[in-house]
């Protein structure tokens, strides 16, 4: 079984601990190293490449946006899910504009942890609902006066129906099963977008989306 590889960043010792003790009863998760400020959370991320980094918002040295924005640029294949006691504005698009695939409220459950760090590792978005409504709501004016306009050209019919269903919140499985594809072709049509629309996660596509009227808020469920 391919274990993946979690970094853990967080300034709070028992925070780190208690989440180790939670991920290591998973077969299929390996913490491989822990931080406890944004400088050190950059430098393990360079050296040892992990899957998936938990990142925190209010860190020494460097807070969870600079460290997010750093780790991406050295190392664009880790998936950054925040973990974070704050959900104020400036927190939230500051990370996901940095880059981060996830974002998560500390007051989640042990069980939430584990099934985000999943998702995020096979490429998906993870964001707490009342993340997800404020980056609904920060385009919610722009897409219901916008009609819904088509991508010139750029995405094809069928990578907008996926973008669509992204819109959703589906999963790959989902995607697939609802357009009767292989899980392989939808992950396939994701990338197309993303390097289409030169982004790194299905928050981005979405937001992007949104601002173009490609998709409305009638897209979501």
């Amino acid at each position: 079984m391919k274990k993946i590889k979690i970094l853990i960043a967080d300034d709070h010792a028992f925070v780190r601990e208690g989440t180790r003790r939670i991920l290591e009863q998973e077969p299929d998760l390996e913490v491989v190293a822990e931080a406890g400020d944004g400088e050190e959370a950059v430098r393990l991320a360079s050296d040892l490449k992990p899957d998936v980094a938990i990142i925190d918002v209010a860190m020494p040295k460097l807070d969870g946006i600079e460290a997010t924005r750093q780790i991406k640029a050295l190392c664009p294949a880790v998936a950054v899910l925040v973990l974070s006691a704050y959900d104020d504005d400036q927190f939230v698009f500051g990370l996901l504009e940095a880059g981060a695939a996830g974002y998560l409220l500390k007051s989640v459950r042990g069980h939430e942890i584990v099934d985000a760090i999943r998702a995020v590792d096979a490429g998906e978005s993870v964001l707490h609902p009342s993340v997800a409504r404020k980056v609904l709501n920060r385009f919610a004016s722009v897409s219901s006066r916008a009609q819904r306009k088509k991508p010139l050209g750029l995405l094809t019919d069928r990578e907008m129906e996926v973008m669509r269903l992204v819109t959703k919140g589906l999963s790959n499985k989902d995607i697939a099963d609802g357009l009767s594809l292989s899980v392989r072709t939808v992950q396939g049509h994701l990338a197309n977008i993303f390097n289409k629309l030169r982004v790194s996660s299905r928050t981005e596509a979405v937001v992007h989306a949104l601002k173009e009227g490609w998709v409305t808020l009638d897209d979501v469920s």
